[in-house]
């Protein structure tokens, strides 16, 4: 091929190439000054920074079994997903037994916890949640042994964990959570509803306790 070819193949690549972009560029749509303002970011604070995402996130992600999409199996998503069991996180609510609130209180509970007052305990949410972590660190207290010689091992093909023996404790006392593990499960108390120590153990095992301390004289104080 000789120069004069070459140069003139170059012109009408370029010629080509140069009525493409323009054909391409007159057919998308142009938005409107009105719209370049509504969709314009000046003024606004715009932060490209992404945050590392945490492990109950990455846990989420990957999908992994002890994980639910809302809360997981934290401390917080225990007291929530054992709120809901009792109650259906109904903090206002006294069953036909004359439990009260979200977590489902007994009168008698809530004296040993400092709570004297059942219509201010009803009537208070924060209160009612203080009394939880109260009873929680109770029975943590109580069933330290217990604790320390049965989590990790089974009873009728459930694991024991310790946030299913302190669910159970709320369930049925600490008293009752006691001998169904000294008796390998032959002795399961049952609530007046029918629901058994041996359930919640199953029901809500495996949740992250370990943020509640062993408390033998755990109380609430109530604000005059």
């Amino acid at each position: 091929m000789n120069n004069k070819s070459i140069t003139s193949f170059v012109f009408l690549t370029l010629a080509i190439s140069i009525l493409t972009s323009l054909s391409i560029a007159s057919s998308v749509p142009t938005l409107s000054n009105s719209l370049k303002n509504n969709y314009s970011t000046k003024g606004l604070t715009l932060d490209y920074n992404l945050k590392a995402p945490s492990a109950q996130d990455l846990a989420i992600l990957l999908n992994k079994d002890e994980f639910t999409p809302q809360l997981g199996k934290s401390f917080i998503g225990f007291k929530e997903a054992l709120g809901f069991k009792e109650s259906q996180n109904n903090y206002f609510i006294v069953n036909k037994f004359g439990y009260l609130g979200k977590y489902q209180f007994g009168k008698s509970t809530l004296k040993m916890i400092g709570i004297n007052d059942a219509k201010a305990f009803l009537s208070t949410p924060e209160l009612q949640e203080k009394a939880f972590i109260a009873n929680t660190e109770r029975n943590k207290w109580i069933l330290r042994r217990e604790i320390k010689r049965f989590v990790g091992s089974y009873i009728k093909g459930v694991k024991i964990t310790e946030s299913g023996i302190l669910a159970a404790a709320h369930l049925g006392g600490p008293g009752n959570v006691k001998k169904y593990l000294r008796s390998y499960g032959k002795n399961c108390f049952k609530d007046g509803l029918g629901t058994s120590v041996a359930e919640y153990m199953k029901r809500f095992s495996g949740f992250d306790t370990s943020s509640i301390e062993p408390n033998r004289k755990a109380k609430v104080f109530m604000k005059a």
